[in-house]
């Protein structure tokens, strides 16, 4: 009897364990935890292609972690997606020329802009746009480029 009893005290602690790890992993991979009290400022920038890029995304320089997106939208005028970033006030001093890039991460591609510093010594500032825009590399886009173009030498 005291045997079976410490044996399902053992199995619920491993199950609760396995749960709490479960829920720790969903949180994680829903980005859930990068909800932050941070004020912030916002800048544009305009992506021809934004790809898999979701709200929430992050916002990098130099691999850290400087905002995430706040709001994607389609621009009337250029039909470019139109991408909110949500930059923290710690980070007021990137310069006015900065580039943005969207890239891909991890074992399940979530996507993310990277920012790249200019030269300047004028720094961003809320409502500013950012001018030099990367793409997202869509993977269908440089297959069938490649098949294009290997079609094309053969004739």
């Amino acid at each position: 009897m005291l045997q079976t009893r410490k044996t399902e005290i053992i199995v619920g602690l491993f199950v609760a364990i396995g749960m709490a790890t479960l829920l720790m992993i969903a949180i994680k991979m829903s980005n859930i935890s990068n909800f932050s009290n941070k004020a912030d400022y916002q800048v544009i920038a305009e992506f021809e292609n934004i790809g898999g890029l979701k709200v929430r995304s992050p916002v990098t320089m130099s691999g850290i972690r400087i905002g995430q997106v706040g709001n994607i939208s389609l621009d009337s005028d250029t039909y470019n997606a139109r991408v909110t970033l949500n930059l923290y006030t710690d980070f007021d001093f990137i310069p006015i020329d900065t580039s943005a890039s969207i890239f891909t991460s991890g074992l399940l591609g979530e996507q993310y802009i990277e920012l790249e510093a200019g030269a300047e010594k004028i720094f961003l500032k809320n409502g500013d746009v950012l001018e030099i825009t990367q793409p997202a590399l869509v993977l269908e886009q440089v297959i069938s480029h490649f098949l294009l173009n290997k079609y094309e030498d053969r004739k």
